[in-house]
């Protein structure tokens, strides 16, 4: 049985995109970026054409929101000794 995908974040940007799901899938989170057809081709990072959605399994989205919103606040950033 096929499990839904749902958007969990949106993001402007493949290179942020990228970033978000290596934290992603780092955490054993399965991670899928859907990007609009023009913006992918040709790696435009421009509002509107350079939105990014990072969808998970439903099963995964409540523990990927989570951890993105760790990561937003801060929460995960290490302290230089």
């Amino acid at each position: 049985m096929n499990e839904e995908w749902v958007k969990i974040d949106e993001v402007s940007g493949s290179i942020t995109a990228e970033i978000l799901r290596g934290l992603l899938e780092a955490s054993d989170i399965t991670v899928w970026l859907n990007q609009e057809g023009v913006g992918h081709v040709y790696g435009i990072e421009i509002p509107i054409m350079g939105i990014v959605q990072i969808l998970t399994p439903a099963s995964q989205a409540e523990r990927a929101r989570q951890l993105l919103d760790d990561y937003y606040q801060g929460k995960l950033e290490v302290d230089e000794p």
